[in-house]
């Protein structure tokens, strides 16, 4: 599904890369931790993945795409959902920013919309102002409409990052859905702890360069070398226990 073949990213004015020789591959529908410290370079890669940047060297394969060189279409197979949902919210209602997503004249986007947004439990906000809503209602707002493209590829960026308790098992259960329609998921996060049990793989990155990618269980051990913390149970007992 995706192939990653000496990727490399420098922005523009700086020596550096953010990104530096990348290789790995994800198969169709997996569950991947992202992680790393702040500068990791976690965002680069979401960018590439997102098609916003063009790799300065190296492939990145999704699917039958290829980048660099065909970015626009990448765009059309990603969705990449911010960690502030505030920068990703255009409309003025929830009706609003979910139709935003079809042409003016698709006739069957208000049925689309609306049965997302059952999906998410935002029907009965259907009419409500934005900013109405609380933290977490907007998450599921911007994973709604992210989802209403059918996106090959969904790209969470700290998905759990200032939920409370129940929004956090809500967004667990939206991933465990996504799985088993066979989405593949890129989870972006400094906290394990709420996603690890969920993951079928990691891709762990230092300072630009990739320090491990495959099963959580064989990278688990290295993560504190790297400023990561693993999971309280793998702490403990080197073991994966489910969350919540």
């Amino acid at each position: 599904m995706i192939t990653a073949e000496n990727l490399t990213f420098t922005y523009r004015g700086t020596t550096a890369p953010a990104l530096n020789n990348l290789s790995f591959s994800i198969p169709k529908g997996e569950l991947v931790c992202l992680c790393g410290t702040n500068g990791s370079g976690k965002s680069t890669l979401f960018s590439l993945l997102a098609g916003l940047q063009t790799p300065s060297a190296g492939t990145l394969h999704v699917g039958s795409i290829t980048a660099k060189g065909n970015e626009q279409q990448l765009r059309a197979q990603s969705a990449l959902v911010l960690q502030d949902a505030d920068l990703q919210i255009i409309g003025a209602t929830v009706a609003e920013d979910m139709m935003l997503a079809f042409p003016t004249n698709d006739a069957n986007a208000e049925v689309l919309c609306r049965a997302m947004a059952e999906r998410f439990s935002l029907l009965a906000h259907w009419e409500s102002p934005v900013h109405v809503l609380s933290y977490g209602q907007k998450r599921k707002l911007c994973l709604a409409v992210s989802l209403l493209s059918t996106p090959s590829i969904l790209l969470l960026d700290e998905p759990f990052s200032g939920l409370d308790y129940p929004a956090m098992i809500e967004m667990r259960s939206i991933m465990k859905a996504n799985k088993e329609q066979g989405l593949t998921q890129i989870v972006s996060v400094h906290d394990l702890e709420p996603v690890i049990d969920l993951a079928d793989s990691m891709i762990v990155l230092h300072q630009g360069e990739l320090k491990g990618a495959g099963a959580p269980d064989g990278l688990l051990g290295s993560l504190l070398e790297y400023g990561i913390r693993p999971p309280y149970s793998w702490l403990c007992e080197n073991t994966i226990s489910p969350w919540g």
